[in-house]
C-alpha cells in the first residue's frame, strides 16, 4: 500500500514498513460506537488529535487485530504513541495536509478492491491482476522511469504510480483531488492537446506553458487508451524530456494493456452487480442455499435487518421518473446510492436491486436495538437523497439467523407496500409495527378483489341510491364515520352547513336501513367502505413489490 501511494498521501510514522499481510478493508473510527471492523482493517481516525485518546484507540485496535490507524498529519511526537504502536502491532500513518478523508477512503477502497464477491481466484492480464490499475500504473512508470497517472475521459484519476513527488505541484494537486484541476484542464484543452491525443495512435508530448502555470512546470507525455474506436481514457507521464523510441513503443504497448484492464473493470462491475443480486436474492428467500449466500456476502452468523426501498407507485412518481428505461436507471441509481451509504455504516452491508425493489442487509450489534437503528439509517439516507426522488423504505425486524431472514424480508415488503400506496400517514420510513393496520387493510382488499365480492347491506343500498339520485349519501356516511360522529367537523369536511349534513344523515339512515347508534352496524359499514368500496382518493390496490 505504501509503495502504491508513496509519500503523496501517506507517511509511516510508527510501525514496520516491511510487515506483510492482507488489509481486510477500510473503516472510519466512530468515538460513539463500539468498533465493528473487517479483519486486519485500516482505520481512518478522523478528528483525532489528543495523544492519550490516540493511545487508547491503538490499544483497542490492537485487540481487534487492525492493521493500521491513519491520522491527520502532523502527528504529535509521543513516546507513548510509539510504544503503543510497537506493542499492538498497529501501524500509525499520517495523512498529508490538503487531502480529504473522502479522497483517501475512495483511493484505498479502489486499491484494496474491497467488496469483491465470490471465491474465484484473480485473473491476470499481462502478468498483472485483472483490473488492478494501481499495479499497472507502477509497471508503466517503471518502463518509462517517470511517475504516471491513468485517467478517464473526464480527466478523473483512476490510478497513479509511486514517485509522484518527483513531478511538479500540479501533479500532486491532481492526485489529491483525484482529477485534473479545472485551470490545467482548460489550458490543455485550449492548446488542442486532447484533440491531438484522441486523433493520434502515438504519444503526444506536452510542453508546460512558458514560465509555468501555478505549478505546471514539468513536461508530460500522454497516450490515449482505446478499445477499437472508443476512447476509454489516457495515460499521463511526467517526464523531463521526450521519450526515446524504445519508451515510445513501450507506452504504446502499455496503452493496449490498460485498455484491457479498463474493459475488465467495466465488465467486472456488471458481473459483480449481477452476482451480488443473485446472492442477496437467494439469502432473502431463506431456502437451502441461503446460508452459503450469506457466507459469500460476509454476513453469516450475525443478526441482520432487512431494508426494502422503492419509489411510490403513483401517477406523480411515474411522471417524475419518465420512461421504463429512465425508471430502471433511477432504481439502479438508488441501489448504488444505498450501497454506498450502507458501506459507511458497516463494511459488510449488502444491497442489490431485485425486481423493482432495492434490498439492503444491515448487520446489527445489539439485536434489541436493531430495528430502531435501521430506521435511523434509512431516514438518514432519504434525507441525503432529497425530494427529487420520492423514495420510501420498509424496515423488517431483526433476523437472528438464516431461518428468520425470509420472514424479515416479508415484513419489510408489507411495510413498503403501505408506503408505496400512500396510506402510511406521510411516512417515508416505517416498520411493519408502524403501519400494521394499513397493511391488513391492503391485504383484505386483495382478498375481496380475488373473490369478486361486492358491497352488501346498507352500503349497497346507499351506493345504488347515489347512482340514481346523486344524493352523496355514501360521502356523507364516510365523513361522519371519519369524524367519530362529530357533525360540525364532518359538515366542514363536506363543505356543507351542519343542518344540511344532519338532513343527509337522517336520509341515509332511512335509505340504507342502518342504525347509526349500533356499534356493530357502524363497524360493518366502515369496513365495507375501507375494503370493498375504498375512497376514490386512496389507491384501491397498489401492485405488490416484485421479487
Amino acid at each position: 500500500m505504501l509503495d502504491d501511494l508513496g509519500t503523496t498521501l501517506l507517511e509511516l510514522v510508527h510501525g514496520d514498513a516491511d510487515q506483510t499481510g492482507d488489509i481486510g478493508g477500510v473503516a472510519i473510527h466512530d468515538p460513539l460506537e463500539e468498533p465493528v471492523l473487517p479483519q486486519h482493517a485500516l482505520v481512518l481516525g478522523v478528528g483525532l488529535h489528543d495523544p492519550e485518546e490516540i493511545t487508547r484507540l491503538l490499544r483497542t485496535l490492537g485487540r481487534h487485530e487492525a492493521a493500521g490507524l491513519v491520522l491527520r498529519a502532523p502527528i504529535p511526537p509521543s513516546a507513548e504513541l510509539a510504544a503503543a504502536a510497537a506493542e499492538t502491532g498497529v501501524a500509525l500513518l499520517g495523512l498529508t495536509r490538503g487531502a480529504s478523508w473522502a479522497q483517501l477512503a475512495a483511493i484505498l477502497r479502489s486499491l484494496l478492491a474491497e467488496g469483491d464477491v465470490g471465491d474465484a481466484g484473480p485473473e491476470t492480464l499481462g502478468g498483472i491482476p485483472s483490473g488492478d490499475l494501481f499495479a499497472l500504473a507502477n509497471a508503466v512508470a517503471a518502463l518509462l522511469d517517470a511517475p504516471v497517472t491513468i485517467e478517464d475521459r473526464g480527466s478523473r484519476v483512476l490510478a497513479f504510480s509511486g514517485r509522484q513527488d518527483e513531478a511538479d505541484p500540479s501533479r500532486v494537486e491532481t492526485i489529491l483531488g483525484r482529477r485534473v484541476p479545472e485551470r490545467y484542464a482548460r489550458l490543455i484543452t485550449e492548446r488542442g492537446v486532447f484533440r491531438d491525443l484522441y486523433r493520434s495512435d502515438r504519444p503526444v508530448y506536452v510542453e508546460p506553458p512558458t514560465g509555468g502555470l501555478d505549478g505546471f512546470c514539468v513536461p508530460r507525455v500522454a497516450m490515449a487508451v482505446r478499445a477499437g474506436d472508443e476512447v476509454l481514457g489516457s495515460i499521463w507521464a511526467a517526464v523531463r524530456e521526450p521519450l526515446s523510441a524504445d519508451r515510445t513503443r513501450a507506452l504504446s504497448d502499455a496503452s493496449r494493456l490498460v485498455a484491457l484492464h479498463m474493459l475488465r473493470i467495466r465488465a467486472g462491475a456488471d458481473v459483480e452487480r449481477r452476482l451480488r443480486t443473485d446472492l442477496l436474492s437467494t439469502a432473502l428467500e431463506g431456502g437451502a442455499g441461503a446460508r452459503e449466500a450469506l457466507n459469500r456476502l460476509g454476513l453469516a452468523d450475525q443478526p441482520v435487518v432487512v431494508l426494502a426501498l422503492a419509489t411510490p407507485e403513483s401517477a406523480q412518481a411515474e411522471r417524475s421518473i419518465g420512461t421504463d428505461t429512465g425508471r430502471a436507471t433511477e432504481r439502479q441509481r438508488l441501489c448504488d446510492g444505498l450501497a454506498m451509504h450502507l458501506s459507511a455504516v458497516h463494511p459488510r452491508c449488502a444491497a442489490a436491486l431485485v425486481g423493482d425493489v432495492v434490498y439492503g442487509l444491515v448487520p446489527v450489534i445489539r439485536a434489541d436495538d436493531g430495528e430502531r437503528r435501521a430506521v435511523h439509517i434509512a431516514a438518514d439516507f432519504l434525507d441525503r437523497v432529497g425530494d427529487r426522488t420520492r423514495a420510501v423504505v420498509g424496515v423488517g425486524p431483526v433476523a437472528r439467523d438464516t431461518a428468520g431472514l425470509s420472514g424479515a424480508r416479508a415484513s419489510a415488503d408489507r411495510a413498503l407496500r403501505v408506503l408505496r400506496a400512500g396510506t402510511g400517514g406521510g411516512r417515508r420510513v416505517a416498520r411493519l409495527a408502524d403501519v400494521h393496520v394499513e397493511a391488513l387493510l391492503l391485504e383484505l382488499r386483495d382478498l375481496v378483489a380475488a373473490r369478486g365480492d361486492r358491497p352488501t347491506g346498507p352500503v349497497a343500498r346507499l351506493l345504488a341510491y347515489d347512482e340514481r339520485h346523486n344524493a352523496k349519501l355514501i360521502p356523507t356516511l364516510r365523513a361522519w364515520l371519519d369524524a367519530f360522529g362529530d357533525v360540525p367537523a364532518a359538515a366542514a369536511a363536506m363543505h356543507v352547513h351542519p343542518n344540511t349534513f344532519r338532513y343527509r344523515l337522517r336520509r341515509l339512515a332511512e335509505v340504507g336501513a342502518i342504525d347509526l347508534t349500533d356499534p356493530e352496524a357502524r363497524f360493518a359499514a366502515m369496513l365495507q367502505l375501507r375494503v370493498v368500496t375504498p375512497h376514490p382518493h386512496r389507491p384501491s390496490r397498489p401492485e405488490p413489490p416484485a421479487g
